[in-house]
């Protein structure tokens, strides 16, 4: 296949979006604000926010590592369906909370509004460092995403390491720039790239394999051929029934920094309701991407490496404009997953370690926030991208593990007023050390996901750490339970002593 419109179509797209993210800041609004650049001066109306949410959550895991896995494991992979539906669910109930914690409070990050509950910066550093370990590796695997797209709508021009980096200075550009904005702006529009060309491209290649437009020709020749992908575990034979049931948990319990950012970017708590309402509908998206990888199992039977199996079909058996306008949309669900990670990143480490440890105005650390984007995927995203570590799914797994080791925290700011500072610490670290131990020492042991035994540790350690350690400051407890639980108010007093 001539190589040159498929680059030029996701060429071109890289240019739209370039301009979009540099045109979305506000004439005159100071971008040194952490108030403007980290949430948009909390504005975003509930169409904005819709495709916040739904673009950043649908990543090129949508377009890559679903049909990578249905590909290599069968139904093992509508594990995303239980985390999707379940991520709708927590912004309709947790997020209107915690936009009211950054609109009364001041917040603007996720570790911001953990410090203030414990009264602990320090605290508010261990997750918000915690956290960026299982951002990092979300982002990287956007970012290897992205390479690979340029990669293969070149036919090998643009190598992978030279795909990182024009992914990530293209995207540096305009988040220095227009910050939370550029990413509302870019989201929206990629979002609807994306649910457009999921479709797209997911009904050609039924048509191309079965001769109709329904998904049932393709799974009943595979129940025909090849049954065991539609078993669960999967296929694959290298995954239990604990590690895929595990994965789900820890995904669900997995409060990551972007999607607190985008809840505190709305306009009022009544329009994250909406938005989260309305985000079902979204998820739709994956599903003609996930038969492509079905398709895949009797079409590709040789494939070497799965997340590339959409891709492959496409080059093989799709028009030209197809393969670029699948490439486009590739590039568009890794980009906008990526921005807001690297994003919530430099905003916390600015706001909630370096700020308090160096004793800076919000001026100077709204300033920083800008600048920390640079180092932070010079010398962390780019060096691992470009290395490829493992297949993308297992890298989100493995980011979410990390990520999850944070629960406690929530715990005590949803929950249980009794929480204190030095039981979240205790158990984050123990929870840390487990789920690094569990990674790379030994990994997952007997089949259970390593984040689900940093949780087993971790969350003993917070309650029996909490119970015999002083508890928060009850006027400090009040305020945010106020707002959290505030039928329970009238028991507060007996349930924090």
């Amino acid at each position: 296949m001539n190589s040159v419109w498929p680059l030029s179509i996701t060429l071109a797209y890289v240019a739209i979006v370039m301009m979009i993210g540099l045109r979305a800041r506000h004439k005159g609004a100071n971008m040194n604000s952490l108030e403007e650049w980290g949430v948009a001066g909390r504005s975003m109306g509930p169409v904005m926010l819709y495709l916040l949410i739904a673009a950043g959550s649908v990543s090129a895991y949508t377009f890559m590592g679903a049909p990578g896995w249905a590909y290599s494991k069968g139904v093992a992979v509508f594990y995303v369906a239980t985390y999707l539906a379940y991520l709708a669910l927590i912004a309709w109930y947790f997020g209107p909370k915690v936009w009211q914690f950054g609109a009364e409070f001041g917040h603007v990050t996720q570790a911001s509004a953990i410090a203030d509950r414990y009264q602990s910066p320090a605290l508010g550093a261990l997750a918000a460092l915690v956290m960026a370990v299982g951002s990092i590796a979300y982002a990287v695997l956007q970012t290897i995403g992205s390479a690979y797209i340029l990669f293969v709508m070149s036919g090998g021009l643009i190598p992978v390491w030279l795909g990182v980096v024009l992914v990530l200075a293209c995207i540096a550009v305009y988040l220095y720039a227009s910050g939370q904005r550029a990413i509302g702006r870019t989201n929206a529009f990629q979002g609807m790239l994306m649910l457009m060309v999921a479709w797209a491209v997911g009904m050609w290649a039924v048509h191309s394999a079965t001769g109709g437009l329904s998904f049932a020709g393709v799974f009943e020749r595979i129940q025909a051929e090849h049954p065991e992908f539609l078993t669960l575990p999967g296929a694959s034979g290298d995954m239990s029934y604990s590690f895929w049931t595990t994965s789900i948990i820890i995904s669900m319990l997995s409060f990551m920094p972007p999607v607190w950012t985008q809840w505190m970017s709305a306009s009022s708590a009544r329009t994250i309701r909406r938005s989260a309402t309305w985000l079902p509908t979204y998820y739709v998206v994956i599903l003609p991407m996930v038969v492509v990888g079905f398709i895949g199992i009797f079409s590709l039977p040789e494939l070497v490496r799965a997340d590339t199996v959409a891709l492959e079909y496409a080059m093989q058996q799709l028009p030209v404009v197809l393969v670029g306008l699948l490439g486009a949309g590739t590039l568009a669900a890794s980009m906008s997953s990526s921005e807001p990670f690297i994003h919530s990143v430099s905003l916390s480490l600015s706001k909630d370690v370096i700020q308090p440890l160096l004793k800076l105005s919000n001026a100077m650390t709204g300033r920083l926030a800008r600048l920390m984007i640079v180092p932070i995927m010079a010398l962390v995203i780019a060096p691992l991208a470009i290395a490829e570590p493992g297949s993308l799914v297992m890298i989100l797994l493995v980011g979410l593990g990390f990520a999850s080791q944070v629960l406690p925290a929530f715990i005590g700011m949803f929950f249980w007023p009794r929480a204190s500072r030095l039981g979240v610490m205790a158990g984050i670290v123990a929870g840390f050390l487990v789920t690094v131990a569990f990674t790379t020492l030994w990994s997952h042991p007997l089949g259970i996901h390593a984040g689900f035994w940093g949780l087993m540790i971790n969350l003993p350690v917070f309650i029996g750490v909490s119970l015999i350690t002083p508890a928060t400051n009850a006027d400090v407890v009040e305020r945010f339970f106020r707002i959290a639980a505030p039928r329970g108010l009238t028991h507060l007093g007996k349930a924090s002593r």
